[in-house]
């Protein structure tokens, strides 16, 4: 294994933990994990600093053809953001973009009601929030789910991550409280080159591990 790269999502969860230590059981302290590849990340940070950790739902808009290249993103909340330089670089048109967006609508709601049992967003007003994913690409899916955030008032947005493009840094700092990111190489190619293991969650995966652990913080 190249000895730059995380071993797998626990792993990366357990090493941005160690950065995120000052939020250790404070009250007010929530953390919302970006399903399905941030909630891996999030659950291991969760379980060090005893935070309880919900989801926000996101979906990257990926360009028919190249779904890894994002021309954008949609959070709960109504959170969106649309990459026109990618848009008309990639001569996608008004039709096919209103195409991807109703189809990943359908695909958030859908998530929604699996992991949270209802569509909606959590109650993050006055909180501070600390947004995980496993990585950030070109940014638009983090920026999708900053927006919907900011709509709800919490007190303060913190995004960590294991990886992340320096692009997509720069871009979102400006946006955000507190930026965390542990590694940002360069070249960046994508979010999978930071880890070993970069296997896809499942849902069922995603309900295990929020239960496992939030079983702290349920009412006996």
């Amino acid at each position: 294994m190249n000895a730059t790269r995380f071993r797998d999502r626990a792993h990366a969860g357990q090493l941005l933990a160690d950065q995120l230590m000052p939020y250790a059981g404070r009250a007010g302290v929530m953390i919302l994990a970006l399903p399905r590849g941030g909630v891996p990340v999030a659950c291991e940070v969760a379980n060090k600093i005893n935070v309880r950790v919900d989801v926000l739902v996101v979906r990257k808009l990926g360009v028919p053809g190249w779904k890894e290249l994002a021309m954008g993103a949609i959070a709960s909340g109504g959170g969106r953001v649309i990459n026109h330089e990618v848009v008309h670089g990639s001569g996608i048109s008004m039709g096919i973009l209103e195409t991807v967006l109703s189809r990943e609508s359908e695909e958030l709601e859908r998530r929604e009601l699996a992991f949270q049992g209802h569509t909606g967003f959590p109650e993050v007003k006055d909180r501070i929030v600390i947004v995980i994913d496993d990585g950030m690409a070109t940014g638009s899916t983090i920026k999708a789910a900053v927006q919907a955030l900011r709509q709800q008032a919490p007190a303060r947005i913190i995004v960590a991550v294991p990886t992340a493009a320096s692009d997509a840094c720069g871009m979102l700092e400006p946006l955000v409280d507190d930026l965390l990111v542990l590694k940002r190489p360069d070249p960046f190619r994508a979010v999978s080159q930071s880890y070993g293991d970069f296997t896809q969650i499942s849902d069922a995966e995603v309900h295990h591990l929020l239960a496992k652990a939030n079983a702290p913080f349920q009412i006996k």
